[in-house]
């Protein structure tokens, strides 16, 4: 198969491409693909908002900007953060042009709501399902264009660059090139190749390397470890948000449900096993702090007490106004018995965010030609050390518009590689997996050993055992996939010890502490201030 333009992922950032991209060139190809459903992206399920200057008479955009470099602890690229808060209340605007829909007061102007980190009220929402939202407008509106054609249940097994043409590839190759990818088709359970002119990695997180994560079960860093694997460049890896407030369910393992940070916004508390409201002791921000701060805040205090979670006290909001503002999460507490009214509900942290990845420029640019980068998978730096709240939307509509502009320009000249010096995929004495417990058990022994070496606090010792343990899975699944016909477990089983091995070893080359990592071997910020790049 060909195509002009080929999107992995159908999140709002690859939607946000591919809409783009259709609207420009009416008469090119526009691909998305994506492994389950198209509406099964982190997109989904963001509840808080997205963030962006709506109020110019109370807000600056040097207000949102600084926000975001004290929350970046030092390592955003400031002209990348000028961007992004700039140019995002155009992209805000050209959302709702596609049909989205933001909470508004009575008088018809925005509602905006406040998030750990803001100086002022700038996050536009939709209730708390303001991702799903988002998602449903994107999709309509690109169901609209003949166009774009949207494949599910398509798995990307790799990129394919000049090593399967049969040369050698190594991180110092000058200008690796992108042909396409190998794809699983999960319909008829065949490797294809899919070649094009322009690929973009709109692949979402990898949250699923921890044991307990917001995010779905999709999330398991595939585009990161693509491009790994093709010989490009990854960055500040070590740099894993866990969202303070995930709900705490005994017994439950991979997605957690997701208690907003707008609900502390909205007045919400946090009070640890004896009651006391504890965050005045570690920032003066209290609950509104900056998540890392929040995080290691509430893992101290679970340490100190020996519990595993603590609470969010939201009695004293009005029920009403909490139904109103947070219907979702009110029925969610309901259906396991909490009444927010009265009972406060359990929460604790849990991997949320990558704020590195897949470095790009400025245009979301990867290391290697014609692939571009957006979204959670990307690392543009805007984020630098931790990702300011509901930021993340923003980012990746921005960089979707400036891969589109970028690569608007690069396809007029392009010369696609000729399909037929692309060899098909070979699967040459490969057999089915026999036992299926092989890939299941080390999938369990990775989120284990990620959540338990290389969570929110780290130390010198942790890091290393964990090197070791990710040793022996990934040979141990490498054997299995040079023998084992692929499938999409397999596959994701892969990726995520990859994405593991990059997590470690960008925090055991950080010889400091900064954002969202913390080492207790190392409790300081160093002066010599770098990003961190395999």
């Amino acid at each position: 198969m060909q195509t002009d333009f080929l999107v992995i992922g159908s999140g709002i950032a690859g939607l946000t491409f591919a809409l783009k991209a259709a609207q420009r060139f009416p008469d090119k190809k526009v691909l998305v693909i994506t492994k389950t459903q198209a509406d099964e992206t982190n997109t989904k399920y963001a509840q808080g908002g997205i963030a962006g200057v709506i109020d110019f008479e109370k807000d600056s955009f040097d207000k949102h900007i600084e926000d975001t470099l004290i929350a970046g602890d030092g390592l955003c690229n400031k002209q990348v953060v000028e961007i992004v808060v700039k140019e995002g209340v155009d992209r805000i605007q050209e959302l709702i042009e596609w049909g989205a829909r933001f909470d508004k007061e009575s008088d018809g102007d925005y509602k905006l709501g406040k998030e750990g980190g803001h100086s002022e009220f700038r996050i536009l929402h939709h209730k708390d399902i303001t991702g799903k939202e988002m998602e449903r407008a994107l999709l309509e509106a690109a169901h609209s264009f003949p166009n774009i054609e949207i494949v599910k249940h398509c798995f990307v097994v790799d990129l394919l660059t000049q090593h399967h043409l049969g040369y050698l590839v190594t991180k110092s190759t000058p200008h690796i090139e992108c042909y396409g990818v190998y794809v699983l088709n999960r319909e008829n359970n065949q490797i294809e190749k899919i070649l094009a002119k322009i690929t973009v990695l709109a692949s979402g997180g990898n949250g699923q390397v921890y044991r307990s994560t917001t995010n779905p079960n999709i999330a398991t860093g595939d585009g990161i470890a693509m491009v790994y694997r093709a010989k490009g460049r990854i960055e500040n890896m070590e740099f894993i948000q866990f969202h303070p407030t995930a709900l705490y369910e005994p017994g439950v393992r991979g997605q957690s449900f997701l208690i907003s940070e707008a609900v502390r916004g909205d007045g919400g508390i946090l009070r640890n096993k004896n009651g006391e409201a504890f965050m005045e002791r570690y920032d003066a921000r209290k609950d509104l702090a900056p998540r890392d701060i929040v995080a290691r805040a509430i893992d101290s205090e679970m340490k100190i007490t020996g519990t595993e979670h603590v609470y969010l006290d939201v009695t004293h909001i009005p029920t009403d106004k909490f139904i109103e503002h947070f219907p979702n999460i009110y029925e969610k507490c309901r259906s396991i018995g909490i009444d927010v009214a009265t009972q406060y509900i359990p929460v604790a942290p849990a991997a949320h965010y990558s704020c590195g990845g897949i470095k790009t420029d400025e245009w979301g640019r990867t290391s290697i030609k014609h692939l571009y980068a957006a979204g959670e998978c990307a690392s543009t730096g805007l984020h630098g050390a931790n990702r300011l709240a509901s930021n993340s939307l923003l980012e990746a509509m921005v960089f979707a518009h400036r891969c589109f502009v970028d690569a608007a320009e690069k396809i007029k000249a392009h010369i696609p590689v000729e399909a037929g010096l692309v060899p098909d995929w070979k699967a040459t004495g490969t057999t089915q997996p026999k036992e299926m417990i092989l890939i299941t058990q080390s999938l369990k022994e990775l989120q284990q050993v990620m959540s338990d070496y290389v969570g929110i606090v780290r130390t010198n010792i942790r890091l290393e055992r964990a090197a070791k343990r990710l040793d022996l899975l990934w040979e141990e699944t490498e054997a299995l996939y040079q023998t084992t016909a692929v499938s999409p477990q397999l596959c994701e089983l892969r990726n995520m010890i990859t994405v593991g091995y990059l997590i470690v070893k960008c925090a055991q080359f950080r010889k400091e502490s900064r954002g969202l990592h913390f080492n207790t071997d190392y409790p300081y910020k160093s002066t010599l201030v770098q990003n961190i790049v395999l």
